[in-house]
């Protein structure tokens, strides 16, 4: 017999490193945003920047102004913007 226990499928789960990009919306529409701040962090650019809005070479979008999140349409592409207060 086995002197040590088997490893379960329960047990090598909790072990194991999370390995999502943890991409996607950061702020919603009409919430308050600050200098800096990440929007949305995506691949490629499904989102494109807008007025206050700046785009990092990972394609993220943040904040360059303080204001209010706004998504809008131009040209069949969603535009971020943020609207000063």
């Amino acid at each position: 017999m086995a002197h040590v226990k088997g490893s379960g499928k329960v047990a090598q789960q909790s072990q194991q490193k999370r390995s999502g990009k943890r991409l996607g919306l950061k702020k919603s529409g009409g919430q308050a945003i600050q200098v800096g701040q990440i929007i949305i962090r995506q691949r490629g650019v499904k989102y494109k920047p807008g007025k206050g809005v700046g785009m990092g070479r990972d394609h993220t979008l943040f904040a360059m102004q303080d204001g209010t999140v706004q998504f809008g349409q131009k040209y069949g592409k969603t535009v971020v913007n943020v609207v000063a207060v």
